[in-house]
């Protein structure tokens, strides 16, 4: 369990920051991003996910780069996956994982979209899914899409919500990560949602997973803060989104959140300026600047000292 006065990042940069970019990463440039947010101070790394090549072609070396990470580096960062079904719990099992994270949609539409089936049918797959992945030694965090809303469903009733953690935790997760896959959420509607499910499941950890879609990823994030959440995820330089949402672009920044809740007496452990770094070899390899106001800051103070 956290302490009060810090708060774990799990930066998904090399998941959710690159699943939808069309410019495929080479393993040598995910492995670069690794070893740049490792030696930033990033404590957990959502390292890819185990999904169908074909439907993300960046995550199809997520093996090979698990592999390689631990050729080099035993003593680093604790890594994480996404997975969604039975074949990715089996290659997850067979890079030897400790952690994964396993999500449904909350929105049926979002769940068609995104794996096929209905929500309520995807809710008992999974259920039974964790039940298979605890049984194999993992920890498990269950992840709960399009948890603020959805753009093709509209207002996600917290009742649904509440139903669907309860089936997850009961299958043997350890860890709740509600997600606004939207970027729908606002600060109160995030004090409510974690607090009903606080109250709900008090045994249960609770993580955020924040767009910031419509500009207020931040403001959530800090609302959540307040509610008692002591994980957020993050995206160096607010890359990602999900590639089965309309418009569902950027992650809260790392270095934006860093800076937050340093400025608060808050510790995250992470270098800002490392962070930053990563971005800048992020944007050179993009070829495009990326919407973290952290990176930009620093990178113009750069360019003063140089004039």
């Amino acid at each position: 369990m956290q302490a009060v006065n810090t708060v774990l990042l799990e930066d998904e940069t090399l998941r959710d920051g690159l699943q939808v970019e069309q410019r495929i990463f080479s393993l040598e440039e995910k492995l670069e991003i690794y070893r740049s947010l490792k030696n930033s101070g990033v404590r957990r790394i959502q390292i890819g996910s185990f999904v169908h090549p074909k439907l993300v072609p960046q995550m199809a070396d997520t093996a090979e780069l698990i592999a390689a990470i631990r050729r080099q580096d035993e003593q680093g960062p604790q890594l994480t996956a996404l997975i969604l079904n039975g074949k990715g719990l089996d290659r997850a099992l067979a890079c030897s994982l400790e952690h994964v994270s396993m999500s449904v949609s909350v929105s049926n539409s979002h769940s068609m979209k995104n794996a096929g089936k209905s929500a309520a049918e995807a809710l008992k797959a999974m259920s039974l899914l964790i039940r298979d992945a605890v049984a194999s030694g993992l920890t498990i965090r269950a992840g709960l899409q399009s948890a603020f809303g959805c753009v093709y469903d509209g207002k996600i009733e917290q009742s649904t919500v509440l139903h669907a953690a309860e089936k997850l935790i009961e299958a043997g997760a350890q860890e709740v990560n509600l997600a606004d896959s939207t970027g729908m959420a606002n600060p109160l509607a995030v004090l409510s949602l974690v607090g009903k499910v606080a109250k709900a499941f008090p045994q249960t950890g609770i993580s955020l997973h924040l767009h910031d879609t419509r500009g207020l990823g931040l403001a959530n994030m800090y609302a959540g803060y307040n509610a008692g959440v002591r994980t957020f995820d993050v995206c160096a330089g607010g890359l990602g989104g999900c590639p089965f949402i309309k418009g569902a672009s950027g992650n809260v920044p790392t270095e934006d959140a860093a800076h937050m809740f340093s400025e608060m007496g808050i510790a995250t452990g992470i270098d800002i300026h490392g962070v930053c770094a990563t971005v800048a070899g992020l944007e050179n390899i993009l070829e495009r600047k990326l919407p973290g106001r952290m990176s930009t800051i620093i990178a113009s103070g750069r360019r003063h000292e140089c004039t």
